[in-house]
């Protein structure tokens, strides 16, 4: 067997290829900042948005609606409305805005604004129409929610946000890697035997391979701009094309290099994703994943599938315990409901097509009231600038990596500890 070569052999090429992404990084910068000069040339500025978030919130004796919109051009801001608005979850919306004393740097992150709502457009978009057909089939409003969130990448509810940070498996809720992992695995297992039985008659001299790859990435493509580009899509996205292109050219696929080449790379054509705890934390668990992969290769594939569960969640835990700070005494059986997620995935995209979609409704109910009762557990900042060290140290020590794994189960012990 042909053993597969590193990216980058020398150091000229690290170079080469940090020198071609500070350049595409510093295009993409300047072609920003002509979009934010000209969205904050003028005191006011008419635009069309999508309603991400629709809330409720009170304060200093005033209740008011808190809206996340985000435009076409991939602008993210909120803004505060009158308590009596109608629900325009997911709406298209045109609203005149006055971005007062905004910064090219909370342009490219958030920022609140004044604004006025000037159309609601009633128009149902593809989005809408499937979250409608969704609705339609559950009884339950927040199982509803959860299957928006799976399919069309809609918000959690705040409510079922918090559960499912309890129960911590908020990350099988947010489409990314795993979902993408999935949906190219059943597209290529049913594309490919029907583009076989073409190719055998009609043009036996193309690579089935190579073609069956661009139309599943084609479709996933389409699906990830229908969802509006979630950040930790892009980035799955965006490892699927290089790791491909890598494979193809019998290059090492699970390696550090072909992430960090990833990750640079989505930075400099997308500046907006450094500001994403999505794209982060779906980076940082592909990162733990490689980590185990090029330290236990030679297990067997039994011990792999069983172990590899196991240390994502313990080297993940850190990272959900300093932003999200929810634990309970369900959070470690997000081992079983993440495995166990691989068969309810696909399911339910089928069974949603064969019109039972509501099969595992009774399951999901149980499963949201499980994880309404939760403990807050805080990880300070400096505990975990101390953890991210030991996991870039680890990539070239084995001691390293052994102790970053105490640590990690020091961090589960804590939490433990903090709930008993």
């Amino acid at each position: 067997m042909i053993e597969r070569v590193s990216l980058f052999s020398k150091k000229q090429d690290i170079f080469i290829s940090l020198v071609l992404s500070f350049f595409i990084l510093l295009i993409s910068l300047l072609l920003e900042y002509k979009n934010y000069y000209e969205f904050n040339r003028f005191d006011s500025i008419t635009q069309e948005v999508t309603v991400l978030k629709q809330y409720t919130k009170s304060k200093n004796s005033r209740t008011y609606q808190v809206l996340k919109l985000r435009s076409d051009d991939g602008v993210t801001f909120y803004t505060t409305a009158k308590k009596s608005l109608q629900d325009i979850k997911n709406k298209k919306i045109k609203v005149l805005i006055w971005p007062k004393e905004l910064t090219f740097l909370k342009y490219l992150s958030s920022f609140y604004a004044n604004s006025k709502i000037i159309t609601i457009y009633e128009h149902p978009s593809l989005k809408q129409e499937l979250n409608e057909y969704i609705s339609n089939v559950h009884e339950d409003k927040s199982i509803a929610n959860i299957y928006h969130a799976l399919y069309s990448a809609t918000p959690l509810e705040r409510e079922a946000q918090s559960i499912f940070s309890n129960l911590g498996i908020s990350h099988l809720l947010a489409i990314s890697g795993f979902h993408l992992g999935v949906l190219s695995a059943l597209l290529y297992f049913f594309i490919r035997p029907i583009y076989s039985f073409f190719q055998d008659r009609f043009f036996p001299y193309t690579n089935a391979k190579r073609d069956t790859f661009f139309i599943v990435a084609s479709i996933l493509l389409a699906y990830t701009l229908f969802l509006d580009t979630p950040p930790s899509l892009i980035r799955a996205f965006g490892m699927l094309l290089v790791g491909f292109f890598l494979y193809d050219r019998g290059i090492k696929i699970i390696s550090m290099q072909t992430l960090f080449l990833t990750i640079m790379l989505l930075l400099a054509f997308f500046p907006r994703l450094f500001f994403s705890i999505g794209f982060w934390l779906s980076s940082a668990g592909v990162f733990y994943i490689f980590l185990f992969f090029i330290y236990f290769k030679a297990l067997s594939k039994v011990w792999q599938f069983l172990l590899l569960p196991i240390w994502v969640y313990l080297l993940m835990l850190p990272y959900s315990l300093a932003i999200f700070e929810n634990f309970s005494p369900y959070h470690p059986l997000s081992i079983i409901w993440t495995t166990l997620f691989t068969l309810f995935y696909p399911l339910s995209i089928l069974a949603h097509i064969v019109g039972y979609g509501a099969i595992f409704d009774d399951s999901l109910l149980w499963l949201l009231d499980l994880g309404r009762d939760g403990y807050k557990v805080e990880l300070d900042v400096y505990t975990f600038l101390l953890y991210l060290l030991l996991s870039f140290t680890a990539i070239f020590y084995k001691k390293i990596m052994w102790f970053l794994v105490l640590f990690a189960c020091a961090v589960f012990v804590y939490a433990i500890y903090h709930i008993a």
